[in-house]
């Protein structure tokens, strides 16, 4: 355990971690690259629920006594397999293997699956008057109090905020920018790809306004064609695409107000043509992962 790790309350449960295919069946199209490893079922006091948490241990794990950074990212079984995942893979762990040997850029990797018709509901830290929702303070409560003390205890990591943060996309990418302000003392740094802004009448815009500044990075992107380019009822998706990452724009100017420098604290990116889709996001890890883990590991090794 680390030492500096936080308390292990009646929340944190012992686990039992697996070989990814000692858990999934390589036979039935199951594939990974790398180290994952597997914890089933493992439940959530602030949800009510369970579901399995998967972690990727970089390629010098297991010949080092090193600690790494550590990011928690949403749609755990959209991250390494594409047998599990419902609209393609992001190749996480082809993307860290690559990172890790021929740049040295490690992290551990948390995948925390979704929970299906619940997605929206635990990823909208706000209520939204059509969609519902609104449990995502309970979500960030789980990885906070319930899954980082699991991590910082079964791991070697680096436990401290600057060496821990969130990513993901859509309402992924909502719920990462929202925890970026809402748990400063957890995480330090957040990557947010083609996030949900509209959600709740645009709720996030007041909400970041209002928050004080807190150190650490912020990357942020989206794609010139997120709703595609055809008519579709009454809007042309064209139009609601460029609707969309004006509102990205809009959310970079609040942060520079606030004190992110660009290319230092925030890095946005829009990418011509791309849409809102796991393709997409795969294309844009590395240069994510470069910017938000650089710092990070700087000091870990400083």
């Amino acid at each position: 355990m680390n030492s500096s790790s936080p308390t292990l309350g009646e929340t944190v449960e012992p686990l039992t971690w697996r070989d990814y295919h000692a858990h999934f069946d390589p036979s039935n199209g199951h594939h990974v690259s790398g180290t994952i490893r597997v914890a089933p079922d493992v439940h959530s006091p602030q949800l009510g629920n369970r579901r399995d948490l998967l972690v990727y241990l970089p390629p010098s794990y297991h010949h080092t006594t090193q600690r790494y950074p550590v990011i928690y990212m949403h749609d755990g079984q959209n991250l390494f397999d594409n047998a599990t995942s419902f609209a393609g893979e992001w190749g996480v762990d082809e993307t860290m293997e690559q990172l890790g040997y021929e740049e040295g850029l490690e992290a551990i990797v948390v995948g925390i699956p979704n929970m299906g018709v619940d997605r929206m509901a635990e990823y909208s830290p706000f209520r939204d008057p059509r969609h519902g929702g609104g449990r995502g303070d309970r979500y960030l409560e789980f990885i906070a109090a319930t899954v980082k003390p699991l991590i910082d205890r079964d791991f070697r990591t680096l436990p401290g905020r600057r060496h821990t943060g969130l990513l993901g996309s859509s309402m992924g990418g909502l719920i990462s920018l929202y925890a970026f302000f809402r748990q400063p003392a957890t995480f330090g740094f957040a990557g947010v790809m083609s996030p949900s802004l509209w959600y709740a009448g645009e709720a996030i815009f007041d909400y970041v306004e209002a928050a004080p500044y807190y150190p650490g990075k912020l990357y942020l992107d989206v794609g010139t064609r997120e709703l595609g380019e055809h008519h579709s009822g009454r809007l042309h998706r064209a139009t609601a695409s460029r609707r969309y990452y004006a509102s990205v724009r809009r959310m970079k100017g609040i942060l520079v107000r606030k004190g992110y420098r660009p290319l230092r604290d925030l890095y946005h990116v829009e990418e011509k043509w791309a849409g809102h889709t796991e393709s997409s996001w795969a294309r844009r890890l590395a240069p994510a992962l470069r910017f938000l883990l650089s710092e990070a590991l700087r000091q870990s090794s400083g």
